[in-house]
Order: structure tokens, then sequence, then C-alpha cells
């Protein structure tokens, strides 16, 4: 089975959970995972799998941790056609940027070429109060599309 290694952006730790809750899933349908906290560029293979997962902060934006990746791909524009991913948005839909985080990254790495597997998935934290709920829904679906 695919590798695949699994980036999480939080600012509060619900992201990191929702993200190590998700490896374990992908674990116990037998693929072997990484997981990256908020990684640099060069810490990324620039081929295979990847799933991200992050809360949006303030506004919209990424949070601290992510933020050093999105500029690194920005400034870099690394040839991202290697890989393809899947994307789990934290967020509350009160917000006009409701998951602007993952939505910003959904775009960057399009842009350079990835190719996103299956439908990005934006959490409510208003309507679903543990959020791995829903995303143990969703990766199940997502993983055989692999």
């Amino acid at each position: 089975m695919a590798d695949i290694t699994l980036i999480s952006g939080s600012t509060l730790g619900s992201a990191e959970y929702v993200a190590e809750h998700l490896e374990e899933k992908l674990q116990e349908a037998g693929f072997s995972t990484s997981m990256l906290h908020g990684p640099g560029l060069e810490e990324l293979p620039l081929q295979g799998v990847w799933l991200i997962v992050t809360s949006t902060h303030g506004a919209g934006e990424l949070p601290d941790n992510l933020l050093p990746l999105y500029e690194a791909l920005q400034e870099t524009q690394p040839d991202l056609s290697g890989v393809r991913y899947g994307a789990v948005g934290i967020g509350n839909h009160e917000y006009d940027l409701f998951c602007g985080a993952i939505k910003l990254l959904d775009q960057q790495l399009t842009q350079l070429g990835a190719q996103r597997i299956g439908d990005r998935l934006e959490i409510d934290v208003l309507e679903h109060e543990i959020p791995e709920d829903p995303a143990e829904v969703w990766v199940a679906g997502w993983h055989p599309q692999i």
C-alpha cells in the first residue's frame, strides 16, 4: 500500500488531534504513515501521497506552524506533479473565511501541479463537537481512492 505523509497545522491542537486520529485509521487500513506537525518544505517528499489537516487561525489564516511551509511553496514554486493529496480543514462557519487555511493550501498545491484525491473535507466545529468523528467517516471513503 501507499505511504502517506500526514501534515498538520494547528493553533490550539484540534487539527493535530484529528491528524493523529486519521493516522491511526490509515494504519488500521494497512497504510504506512509518517506525521509532520508544521513541517518545512525540505522535510516533505515531493512525490507520493500527502494528507493535510489544518485549522484556520484568525480571519482565514494559516496556523503559525504551517505558514513557513506555505511561504516556501510560494517562493520556490516546486514541481509537485508527483504529489497526490487529501485536504481536511477545521473551522467555524461564523467567520467569513470559513476553513480559509485549507482552501489556501489546496489552491497552492493545485497550482504547483499536485492532484487532490477526492473532495476536500471542511469540518465546522459548531456542528461537530468532536471533529474526529466526521474526519473518520471521510477518511474511510478517501483512502480507497489512493
